[in-house]
């Protein structure tokens, strides 16, 4: 049996390098400017392994566990502080939603 091949066969290599030029800064975490309400915020896709921790959404007041790939997004000109954890469809959505459901008294914070 012959060993596991990492490329598919019949791709040359100017197309694999080509596409890795493209989309290396959404794939590797690189920072991006996105204008939301008149204002930059800084936006950084963060892949499921570097995501060690829980987080909230702001979009739908869920978690987000460890190993789920998300979005953090942050004021341009704001605190490290104000950085927020999103989930990838929360930030793409952001616009269409409402505002946030809000608990009950006696619902559990987490």
């Amino acid at each position: 049996m012959s060993p596991r091949r990492n490329q598919p066969r019949g791709r040359g290599k100017q197309q694999r390098r080509r596409e890795t030029d493209d989309g290396a800064a959404e794939r590797f975490g690189l920072e991006r400017t996105e204008l939301w309400r008149g204002e930059d915020w800084v936006v950084r896709r963060v892949g499921g392994g570097a995501a060690v921790k829980h987080y909230r959404c702001p979009g739908c007041d869920q978690q987000i566990p460890p190993g789920v790939p998300h979005v953090v997004a942050w004021q341009q000109h704001g605190a490290v502080d104000d950085r927020r954890h999103w989930h990838q469809a929360c930030w793409n959505a952001r616009d269409r939603r409402g505002p946030r459901p809000l608990r009950s008294r006696n619902a559990p914070r987490f």
